[in-house]
């Protein structure tokens, strides 16, 4: 594990994260990441800091009202945010990491468009 840095288009937000060299981010389907070709990241909020740019962050939340969608106000990228599955750490977009920041990256696809079915169907088998 060691900390890898990542941020918005713009630069002005800019964050840490602790994680493994190899990871199996997940390529969800739901509407806002189909449309924003987020892959996930998923830490505890321990393994997060955000070094620069909390006063240009914009919130968005929608269905649920869960998950804490945070925008660069500046460049409109979303490098990170609070997940409805995972309330207490954070989503990371790993296309927004730097470059050479994971040596192996497999996405595996989960079905965020049935997103309860999936979620039950991952705790049923005791995964996350």
């Amino acid at each position: 594990m060691h900390w890898k840095s990542g941020g918005c288009h713009c630069g002005t937000v800019r964050f840490e994260v602790l994680a493994p060299h190899a990871i199996e981010p997940k390529d969800c389907n739901c509407s806002i990441c189909r449309m924003t070709g987020y892959l996930h990241l998923i830490v505890l909020a321990d393994r997060f800091r955000l070094l620069q740019g909390e006063p240009a962050l914009t919130t968005y939340s929608f269905n649920t009202g869960t998950a804490r969608h945070r925008f660069c106000s500046v460049c409109g990228i979303k490098s990170f945010y609070v997940p409805r599955s995972h309330p207490d750490g954070y989503s990371v977009n790993v296309r927004c990491m730097d470059d050479g920041a994971f040596t192996a990256v497999k996405v595996t696809p989960f079905d965020g468009r049935h997103w309860e079915d999936s979620v039950a169907a991952i705790a049923g088998h005791g995964g996350a």
